[in-house]
Order: structure tokens, then C-alpha cells, then sequence
């Protein structure tokens, strides 16, 4: 893309009788990493076997990775949201790796869909709150502290709850276009030095090494977004503070 405003160019506009949904640069291939999702989890959910092959092995230990996460960050009472973090990390994972092949569109690098997920996963976690903890869960807001300090650490205590939304979303788009700006800078170099024969062998390497790097950054990524939520959760399930 040559324009950050190109994510919003109308590809296909479809009219379904009553409502009218443009499909954008950035929903096509975000709809289509959902159906990908869903049908590798019914694939998945189908397919295993009593004796595990080498791919359902590796499966078995990503359900049992995440699966300790949600123990370790809340706990029993987070069991029940365990298909929420896993979707999304499996979610957010294919559309990191995905990025990474060639002429592969980084969509977590678009601020405005990452902090569409964010925004909607926060507001979701503060009802889940106010369910299960009515009004008292807006303690969490009212810090202890002497009188005279309490309105100023409340407006602290509110803008700091709000901006976790900002920040979750922030945290991953940032970290993959830096990435991604910076495997297109080296291949760029890469290219002016592939004159001679060992530079190109050495800029090869080198740029073999980053996309490594961004390999672990793919899987990092998700594991950040993934765990944040779950503390956020905890939060919510436990009351605040």
C-alpha cells in the first residue's frame, strides 16, 4: 500500500436486501483469516486420533500451552474463558505468520483493526466485571489514599483502565511494523550490495537472521496480547485491586 487510506478502499460492495456492507482492503483478507480459523478448529476437532500423529502432537501442546497460561494468569475460575484466548491466539498468530511470507499482508500492523479487537475485548472484560461484582466492581476506580488526594487518583485510577485499550492494541501493531520495516530496509540493502557475490551472501545471511527474528516476534506477539488479556480478566473476576 502506498497511502495509509488505501486499508479503506471499497473492493466489493454488496447489497443484502436491507443492509449495505462495502468490503474494504483490510475485511476481505481479515474474513477470510476467520474462516480459516474456524475451519482449522473443526478440522482439528474431527481428525484426532486416541494415538496422536506428530501434527496433532503439536497441536495437543499449544492447547496444553495456552491452557497453563489461563491457569497460571486466573486461575480456576478462568476456565471458562479458555476457548476466548485460545481463538484469539491462534487467531492472531496465523495472521502474524502469515505476514511474513512473501507479498503477505501484515494485518496486524493496521492500528485501526488491532484497536477495533482491543477496544471491543476491553469494554467486554469491564462488563464481565460489572456482572459478576454489580457496582462494587467500580472499587477498583476508588484507590486508599487520604481524602484530599482522591479525586485526582481516581481520574489516575479511570485513565489508566481506559488506556489499557490503547496500549494492548499499540503493543502489537508497533512491534510488527517495526518488524516489517525492518526486514524491508535490509532486503532493500540487500539488493544495492548483491553486486558482488559475498555481499550478497552475507546480506542473504543477514536478512535470514532477521526473518528469524521476526518468526519469534510472530509467536511472541500473540503470547503478549494473550497473557495481558488474561490478567486483565483476572482483574475483572477477582474484583481490581
Amino acid at each position: 500500500m502506498f497511502s495509509p487510506l488505501e486499508q479503506f478502499d471499497i473492493i466489493l460492495d454488496w447489497n443484502f436486501i436491507f443492509y449495505h456492507v462495502p468490503f474494504t482492503n483490510l475485511l476481505i483478507p481479515m474474513s477470510l483469516f476467520i474462516m480459516l480459523v474456524l475451519i482449522l478448529m473443526r478440522w482439528f476437532n474431527e481428525h484426532f486420533t486416541l494415538i496422536p500423529s506428530v501434527f496433532q502432537m503439536q497441536i495437543e501442546n499449544v492447547v496444553k500451552f495456552i491452557f497453563n497460561l489461563v491457569k497460571q494468569q486466573i486461575g480456576r475460575e478462568g476456565y471458562v474463558y479458555f476457548p476466548l484466548i485460545f481463538s484469539l491466539f491462534t487467531f492472531i498468530l496465523i495472521m502474524n505468520l502469515f505476514s511474513l511470507l512473501p507479498f503477505g499482508l501484515a494485518l496486524t500492523s493496521h492500528i485501526i483493526m488491532i484497536m477495533w479487537l482491543s477496544i471491543s475485548i476491553c469494554l467486554s472484560i469491564f462488563f464481565i466485571g460489572l456482572l459478576l461484582h454489580n457496582v462494587q466492581f467500580l472499587y477498583i476506580f476508588i484507590p486508599e489514599c487520604p481524602f484530599i488526594l482522591l479525586p485526582m487518583l481516581i481520574l489516575i485510577e479511570v485513565f489508566s483502565y481506559v488506556i489499557r485499550a490503547f496500549s494492548l492494541a499499540i503493543r502489537l501493531s508497533a512491534n510488527i511494523m517495526a518488524g516489517h520495516t525492518l526486514v524491508h530496509i535490509v532486503a532493500s540493502f540487500v539488493l544495492l550490495i548483491s553486486i558482488k557475490l559475498i555481499g550478497f551472501v552475507l546480506g542473504f545471511f543477514f536478512l535470514f537472521a532477521i526473518l528469524l527474528l521476526e518468526l519469534g516476534v510472530a509467536f511472541l506477539q500473540a503470547y503478549v496480547f494473550c497473557v495481558l488479556v488474561s490478567i486483565y480478566l483476572n482483574d475483572a473476576i477477582k474484583g481490581g485491586h
